[in-house]
């Protein structure tokens, strides 16, 4: 940015590059929706006023809002490579992304974040990386690598303009429990913003949680949760993603007096539901048509979310601020017209990926794994069973009488059980857990995926052991992905070869892959309420309540160690 060149423009002494003419500025500082018309150079605003300009922008009366700011996502969840998704975003009006790569990094660690980070260098829209607190998440799964407190106090200092802070702190029991290298990474953000993760915590231990540092939550999924976060200080993040919708069950906490310390995030998006529904965008038409005033859902969207992370000059449209705006044929249904980023319309803009030195395909290695490797011996008494909670990621516990043939416990379709297997993925151990589960309505076949959070083993789910045996070996060969079979032969494969999380194929093509995957998914019985790759992918998810089956085994998330499949 130069000052010499910038400040007489603003004074109107030199033209402007860009007069946008005619607009009503929704103003996210002021509270306000105002005529106005806006001056642009160099790619930033240099403010409300009518300026001679080198191009003049007729906003013929459409409302102008700041390009939003996502404060809390995992771009790999999208399966999209960064580059694809950042085009994508952009035109649901994402300016700005903060994200966590940490599915990137539990399996290939550092070398994972530079590669986001390289890749993403030079586009339009702005992509910034929290730096991943838990790689791995816990001890009780599989990681593809660990990083240390020292790597991340390197990383930080290395990537300063573009690691806002510290990425999601999830093993909450390691801060309460004072794990010297769980501290270490506290104390190594410094002052920075770090990133809170502590679902159902309360009371005295959610004050040493956030005493602690982290400042922030997306995993409120009730009122009181929520609001008991935000009166101690945090900055509460109201996420609706493709399976975790709590948007609308959090909306009441949000008042005149507290909306600053609210944020709209997304989380986990699947591909065909930010192209068909948006990004961001969806979030606030969401919160609009529950009620809340769309200038309020457009603070909580971009400036709000700005400055908990300290984004100098972004979310917001004044002086010296980023050029990123929307501009909206219709507030309440925040029908975008047109979205221009640093001043130029997105279609104007160069989106390719910038070149990096580091390797993310061939990530699938699962070792020797023998015939009877899914064989569970079946004992006297009951099982625990993991139970999905349709549009959350929470899961239940169950206990059920299984059933038992040639003495070893088999899935149950006519109960709604299947065989559930997560498969160590990344250095070939053949290590593999076994468990139950309940709630995605398998009768026939088995379906498998790459993307297992947060360590991203291998995980197979199905009625039949050949079947699940079939996905498993498609996936290894095919380096990753998701899959579905039936009856020995593959119905359906989406490969997913980067880091075995994302496609290298356009967002088209991916959304299309899902729409297949989804329909064979439901002609095996899977219900059409739930997205069931997305349900799939989190029960190896060992830091959200209740019950979870990681490579090493069933965890009670509750108590944070293993439990026996056998009551």
């Amino acid at each position: 940015m130069s000052l010499k060149r910038l400040i007489p423009a603003a004074r109107g002494e030199a033209p402007a590059d860009l007069l946008i003419r005619g607009c009503m500025l929704v103003n996210v500082l002021s509270g306000e929706i105002h005529p106005a018309s806006i001056g642009v150079k160099d790619g930033v605003f240099l403010g409300i006023g009518d300026y001679e300009a080198a191009e003049t922008l007729d906003a013929e009366g459409r409302f102008l809002c700041p390009g939003l700011v996502e404060g809390h996502i995992h771009i790999e969840s999208t399966l999209l490579d960064p580059v694809r998704f950042a085009r994508v975003a952009a035109g649901h009006g994402t300016a700005v992304t903060v994200c966590d790569p940490h599915e990137l990094a539990n399996v290939l660690g550092l070398d994972g974040i530079r590669w986001l980070l390289e890749t993403t260098c030079k586009l339009p829209m702005e992509i910034r990386c929290m730096m991943p607190s838990c790689v791995p998440a816990t001890h009780l799964e599989t990681a593809g690598a660990r990083i240390s407190p020292q790597e991340i106090q390197a990383m930080l200092e290395d990537f300063s303009e573009r690691m806002p802070g510290l990425a999601e702190m999830m093993n909450y029991p390691g801060v309460l429990f004072q794990d010297p290298q769980v501290l270490a990474k506290l104390v190594a953000a410094g002052t920075r913003p770090i990133d809170g993760h502590a679902p159902g915590l309360t009371g005295l231990d959610l004050n040493a949680y956030i005493l602690a540092g982290p400042g922030s939550d997306h995993e409120a999924v009730h009122l009181a949760e929520a609001r008991e976060k935000l009166r101690k200080g945090m900055h509460v993040m109201l996420r609706e993603g493709s399976s975790e919708k709590n948007l609308v069950e959090l909306l009441p906490l949000v008042n005149d007096f507290n909306s600053q310390n609210c944020s709209l995030v997304t989380d986990d998006r699947h591909c065909d539901d930010l192209l068909r529904q948006g990004h961001l965008d969806h979030a606030v038409r969401l919160a609009v048509s529950n009620g809340l005033s769309p200038l309020r859902a457009i603070q909580m969207a971009s400036i709000n979310t700005a400055r908990y992370f300290r984004l100098h000059r972004r979310g917001a449209v004044a002086p010296g601020y980023r050029a990123d705006f929307i501009l909206l044929d219709d507030l309440d249904s925040f029908a975008i017209s047109s979205v221009h980023l640093r001043g130029r319309h997105i279609d104007d803009q160069s989106w390719d990926a910038a070149p990096s030195g580091v390797t993310v395909t061939g990530s699938v290695h699962l070792g020797e794994l023998s015939t009877d490797c899914l064989d569970i011996p079946a004992r006297d008494g009951r099982v625990r069973v993991i139970r999905t909670v349709p549009g959350q990621i929470v899961t239940e516990a169950d206990l059920v009488k299984p059933r038992v043939e040639g003495g070893l416990v088999c899935a149950d379709p006519e109960a709604d059980v299947a065989k559930l297997a997560v498969f160590e993925r990344h250095h070939g151990t053949g290590g593999r857990g076994l468990g139950l589960v309940r709630g995605l309505g398998l009768r026939l076949g088995a379906l498998a995926g790459t993307v297992a959070h947060d360590s991203h083993n291998l995980i197979a789910v199905g009625v039949s052991d050949a079947d699940m045996m079939l996905a498993v070996r498609t996936l290894e060969a095919c380096g990753g992905g998701f899959v579905c079979v039936e009856g020995g032969r593959v119905l359906e494969l989406l490969p997913l070869p980067l880091a075995g999380l994302m496609s290298d194929r356009e967002p088209e093509e991916v959304a299309a892959g899902l729409d297949r995957l989804n329909a064979a998914a439901r002609s095996l019985g899977c219900p059409a309420d739930i997205n069931p790759f997305m349900q799939l992918s989190f029960l190896s998810l060992p830091v959200i309540p209740k019950l979870r089956l990681t490579d090493r085994g069933l965890v009670d998330v509750s108590s944070f160690d293993f439990v026996s499949l056998h009551e």
